[in-house]
């Protein structure tokens, strides 16, 4: 069974949600776990501090060092004085003692647990089995002892993970007793332990909504995606069976709405490419087959007797030939063009040269149309080039022919020929009639004609524009057309003196 992609995105997109999740969580449990201790400690040593204050307050109130005994002060009432002022209840429901601790007298007494069968005081819940509060828990860790290390308050510690922390208790500018606190390397007491606990229950109760929240939001964001991914794979469907009509609703500005557009802009461009096709077919019989109507016509007269074969009849046939030949070839040359395997040889040529040739070739020519050929070449300037003179004569030939068929009499044509360091620029302007804007962009393809002055009734095959651009690019420059301030075409060709193909 194939994953669809839709599944794969959102099993993705929760993978990395989930391992998110859980990491955040892990190092956040991890982090509070490790944070509270170093409270829990730091806590405890405040606390040892306001034990050192309230034991100089009793030293204050006795006037005499000797109340630091077990028999006139309790190590519980000192704890219980340290719970009141931290704002805390004292040990087993215990009020807090009124004022200090009494300097002398009998130390409070101690809490015990009720008898057997009494409920317990009312506001208390019973003490839980196995937990001390957490004032049993500090008092069983902290002691005095005298300047000599001898305990005075407390019993004995013992020695834990990490070192005692000792506070001098400094009365009239004398030690008379230490505090000591054997510190905790974790939080063993039971209101710490459930307050970690909750905050455990809180981070695994926040990470599960996450996890929620990113299956939904993965799903919804990979429906999203495939969903259009889905109108591309029928679109593109359905071009390949030939549809190629289809264009797809792009109203996306991301990765996936660019394959939108492109795909519209495939179809469009087959489609262009069809009716160049349908249209290369149409054209191409049709100038096949006006050439061959004449010399079937001619040779059928001849047969029939009509027309009595002589020299003039076999010269027409000729003609036909001759023009069918020519059609042939330059439909050859485009194919070959397409192929990008135009034949050229390559070899040292003049550039000025070959100008000057064409524009002998055809000042006859203009002359008898009515029309002034003129020419903006240096005389006796030469420019050395590497091109294929023959290709490059007949570039010129067709511009000119082309310029020369489709000027009206009387009327001007302008050749410029221009020699920068690397490049050869030439340019041909005639005068009216023109091509409007929206047919300059055609004029290179094959067998298309203007439909306005342009036209067939002035003969040619539609072909050369379309030679022109093959030669062009065969010799690495660029051809453009536009509107000539004279009012008719203007062609520019800018062709690089040594072209790339011709070094190779």
């Amino acid at each position: 069974m194939r994953l669809r992609l839709v599944h794969a995105l959102s099993l993705v997109l929760l993978a990395v949600v989930v391992a998110s999740v859980v990491a955040m969580g892990g190092f956040t449990a991890w982090n509070l776990r490790q944070g509270f201790a170093a409270y829990v400690q730091a806590r405890d040593v405040q606390r040892l501090e306001i034990l050192v204050q309230v034991v100089l307050e009793s030293l204050d109130a006795a006037g005499d060092a000797t109340v630091l005994d077990e028999r006139r002060l309790s190590l519980r009432s000192l704890v219980e004085e340290v719970s009141r002022r931290e704002g805390r209840p004292p040990p087993e429901g215990r009020p807090p003692p009124e004022g200090r601790p009494p300097p002398e007298g009998r130390p409070p007494p101690e809490g015990r647990p009720p008898p057997e069968g009494r409920p317990p005081p009312e506001g208390r819940p019973p003490p839980r089995a196995g937990r001390r509060p957490a004032e049993d828990a500090f008092a069983a860790r902290v002691m005095l002892l005298d300047p000599r290390g001898r305990p005075l308050l407390g019993p004995p510690l013992a020695e834990g993970p990490l070192p005692f922390v000792n506070r001098p208790v400094i009365w009239r500018g004398q030690v008379v007793a230490i505090a000591r606190l054997r510190p905790v390397a974790r939080t063993p007491e039971a209101n710490d332990q459930d307050f970690l606990r909750s905050q455990y229950v809180g981070i695994a109760g926040v990470a599960a909504v996450l996890v929620l929240v990113a299956i939904g939001a993965a799903t919804w964001l990979a429906r999203q995606w495939t969903a259009r991914l889905a109108e591309v794979q029928a679109a593109t469907a359905r071009i390949a069976r030939g549809e190629l009509a289809v264009r797809l609703p792009v109203a996306r500005g991301d990765e996936i709405g660019d394959v939108m557009r492109n795909v519209n802009a495939m179809a469009e461009s087959l489609q262009s490419m069809e009716g160049a096709r349908r249209r290369w077919i149409a054209d191409i019989s049709h100038e096949l087959r006006t050439p061959l109507s004449v010399l079937r016509g001619e040779i059928e007269a001849m047969l029939d007797g009509v027309r009595p074969t002589n020299v003039e009849a076999i010269g027409s046939l000729s003609e036909e030939v001759l023009r069918l030949g020519s059609l042939v070839e330059d439909l050859h040359l485009l194919a070959m063009s397409d192929l990008n395997a135009l034949p050229c040889r390559w070899a040292g040529a003049d550039a000025f040269g070959l100008v000057r040739d064409a524009l002998r070739r055809f000042e006859p020519r203009a002359i008898a149309a009515g029309l002034v050929l003129s020419a903006d070449v240096p005389a006796g300037a030469e420019a050395a080039v590497n091109w294929d003179a023959a290709r490059i004569g007949q570039l010129l030939s067709n511009l000119l022919e082309n310029a020369v068929r489709y000027t009206d009499a009387p009327g001007r044509i302008a050749l410029a020929v221009r020699v920068d360091e690397g490049r050869v620029c030439l340019r041909i302007d005639d005068s009216p009639p023109g091509v409007s804007e929206a047919e300059l962009p055609r004029l290179f393809e094959p067998l298309w004609r203007a439909d306005t002055t342009r036209g067939r009734h002035a003969g040619g095959s539609g072909l050369g524009l379309a030679i022109c651009e093959a030669i062009v690019r065969a010799h690495e420059g660029t051809i453009r057309a536009s509107r000539s301030p004279r009012g008719g075409l203007r062609i520019e060709v800018h062709l690089p003196r040594r072209p790339g193909r011709a070094d190779a």
